[in-house]
């Protein structure tokens, strides 16, 4: 540490490491996997009314999100979200039924129903819509 120091308050070496860059060349960006627009990591059943309620609107945001910007994955969803969101790896029980509504809204929103009885009236479970919000 002796060996050509300074004399300022704080001693600094005279001779400090040179700051090279390398001149490689920047990693072109990657193509996209199947795993990059997945809904969920691996099967999942949602049994109940509960597991519905707490773990559904994680595994739906993220469908909303890939319908901005996959409009073959927004073409499935809407002829059949149930039949979609199973072939993505996500089961529902029977009693859920899921509605996609575009009409009359310039954003895309899901309501998810449940119907205990097949003559029964269905109770909405979640509502749930993609908005722009900014923030400081």
């Amino acid at each position: 540490m002796k060996e050509r120091m300074s004399r300022a308050l704080v001693p600094v070496i005279s001779r400090l490491p040179v700051l090279t860059r390398s001149r490689a060349e920047p990693e072109p960006p990657k193509a996209p996997t199947s795993q990059d627009f997945d809904l969920v990591q691996q099967e999942t059943h949602l049994r109940n009314r509960s597991q519905v309620e707490r773990f559904l609107p994680d595994i739906l945001g993220r469908a909303l999100a890939r319908i901005w910007i996959d409009p073959i994955f927004r073409d499935r969803f809407a002829t059949d979200p149930k039949g979609t969101l199973s072939a993505y790896g996500v089961h529902l029980p029977d009693t859920i039924h899921i509605d996609f509504v575009t009409q009359g809204t310039l954003r895309p929103q899901v309501v998810v129903m449940e119907q205990t009885r097949p003559d029964g009236p269905r109770r909405r479970l979640l509502y749930l819509q993609l908005v722009m919000m900014a923030g400081k």
